[in-house]
């Protein structure tokens, strides 16, 4: 399932309100640059606000909103309030039990990892292991 999120800011600028919206892919946007520094930046551009502008200042002074969650994004979501580091582990862990299907297919002959979550727990919590040990 595709990883997306609405997201929308509401602010004052030289009299008139905006609320600039837009839905964004999870996916890409951790692909691209693996976080959320550039939602501002991605809002502004989508509705043709200047970054180097005192309204994008005053854009980046207001709280984002989510909503309409779909995909890992739904369980790190709660009023509002999106919890983006929640989103990123999940979405990492979520990346490395897809490259470790085809090897528990492959090697213990279970088609989807998911109907066995204490094997899943297990092998993310191996990977982590390991990579805290290489640090």
């Amino acid at each position: 399932m595709k990883n997306t999120i609405d997201v929308h800011v509401a602010f004052d600028y030289k009299g008139e309100s905006y609320a600039p919206q837009m839905t964004l892919d999870l996916d890409a946007l951790m692909e691209g640059e693996g976080g959320f520094s550039s939602v501002y930046m991605l809002l502004a551009k989508v509705h043709g606000i200047d970054t180097y502008s005192y309204q994008y200042e005053i854009m980046q002074d207001t709280d984002l909103i989510f909503d309409n969650a779909q995909g890992l994004a739904a369980t790190c979501l709660d009023n509002g309030v999106f919890d983006q580091a929640a989103f990123v582990a999940r979405w990492r862990d979520d990346q490395v039990l897809g490259l470790l299907q085809p090897l528990v297919q492959r090697e213990l002959g279970i088609a989807d990892l998911s109907e066995h979550a204490g094997l899943q727990s297990v092998l993310l919590q191996t990977y982590h292991l390991g990579a805290q040990s290489v640090r």
